[in-house]
């Protein structure tokens, strides 16, 4: 009847031992499985670019305001264009100009000119025989005295001027054969080139007139205002870009050798409870800093950490500059390879279409 009370200790010894062991395993398991999930605690952040003319002028008129989302080649603003008008269409008629005279060199002398040209020699050859016949005549009677000196100097000099206006005539006329020199071509050629480049130097700024969105993006700062002078210099808009976007976080120290480029990563964000972001390791800093103040983290403040991004997809534009993001990365995960890191993307779900980049 003793033995009773043993057998049941020892029953109940057991099943405590059991019980502890399994709490002990749930315990390590739970250590385990937590120690494979790094969390981060970071901030949604983005690139801005100001937008600028690439010439100077007033601005006519604006097509977007603040808050305005654009596509790339959207038109933002225009400049007045009758400065830039002008100058084109006096660089375009200069290029007609001399492209006709070129032409008119490459034909060559037509063949109306080349008779006219003839004609013109032949009567001119026809006035110096004439004078040469009257100056032969007013010598042999100046030798028989009958008339004076100055008769004859005059049929003299009449003879000469009628040899000059054939001999002019003559080239006149060998020219029109032969046609333009080579010379003469090659310069028209040149002239027409420059004036081609002026011409579209001046297309070039009758464009710059006009401001183009080069990205999706969000109007945040309108700056300028129609009537204001714009310059190159001067930025009219403020855009953000929404593609790439990345929660900015930080790894401590002791988790860099467990964290690789690559990397699938879930963003939670307080603003949309229960919902998760697809996001994966994009950019880890080489270089290493103290715990900035406004990073909660469980460490310490004064262990070093790495700065990593975490590039996130944002089909619905969701995610906001600034907005503060909770990530977790499954440590356990294979390391990708580098095809795998090249090919990481959002695809269709990617709001710009496009791929972030890996740094």
């Amino acid at each position: 009847m003793k033995s009773k009370p043993r057998v049941r200790l020892v029953f109940v010894g057991v099943v405590l031992a059991l019980a502890s062991g399994l709490g002990v395993c749930a315990l390590l398991e739970r250590f385990k499985s937590a120690s494979n999930v790094l969390t981060l605690y970071g901030n949604v952040d983005i690139r801005e670019v100001e937008v600028a003319f690439d010439d100077s002028d007033r601005i006519a008129r604006m097509f977007v305001q603040e808050g305005d989302f654009v596509r790339p080649g959207e038109l933002l603003a225009e400049l007045d264009q009758r400065r830039y008008r002008a100058s084109y269409e006096q660089a375009r008629r200069n290029m007609e100009a001399q492209k006709q005279v070129l032409t008119r060199l490459l034909n060559g002398s037509r063949p109306e000119e080349i008779v006219q040209a003839r004609s013109t020699m032949r009567a001119l050859q026809a006035t110096m025989r004439d004078a040469d016949i009257t100056y032969r005549r007013d010598l042999e009677l100046r030798r028989q005295q009958v008339i004076p000196q100055q008769t004859l100097d005059d049929a003299e000099a009449k003879l000469n001027e009628a040899r000059g206006n054939y001999n002019a005539a003559r080239q006149a006329w060998i020219l029109a054969v032969k046609g333009p020199r080579i010379e003469d071509i090659e310069n028209a050629r040149a002239a027409l080139k420059a004036d081609e480049a002026v011409l579209a130097l001046a297309e070039v700024n009758l464009a710059n007139t006009r401001l183009y969105a080069h990205s999706d993006g969000v109007i945040e700062d309108r700056i300028l205002e129609p009537g204001d002078m714009a310059s190159p210099g001067v930025p009219a808009f403020t855009m953000a870009l929404t593609n790439p976007l990345w929660v900015r976080a930080y790894v401590p120290e002791t988790y860099m050798g467990r964290i690789y480029l690559g990397m699938k990563a879930s963003i939670t964000t307080d603003s949309f409870p229960g919902k998760s972001f697809q996001g994966w390791v994009g950019y880890i800093s080489p270089t290493a800093e103290f715990t900035p103040k406004n990073v909660e983290t469980p460490q310490l403040r004064t262990r070093l950490v790495y700065q990593v991004r975490v590039y996130a997809c944002n089909p619905q534009n969701q995610l906001r500059l600034g907005m503060p993001a909770t990530v977790t990365v499954a440590l356990d995960q294979p390391i990708p390879s580098a095809s795998q890191v090249k090919g990481l993307g959002c695809g269709e779900q990617n709001h710009a279409g496009q791929q972030p980049e890996i740094h």
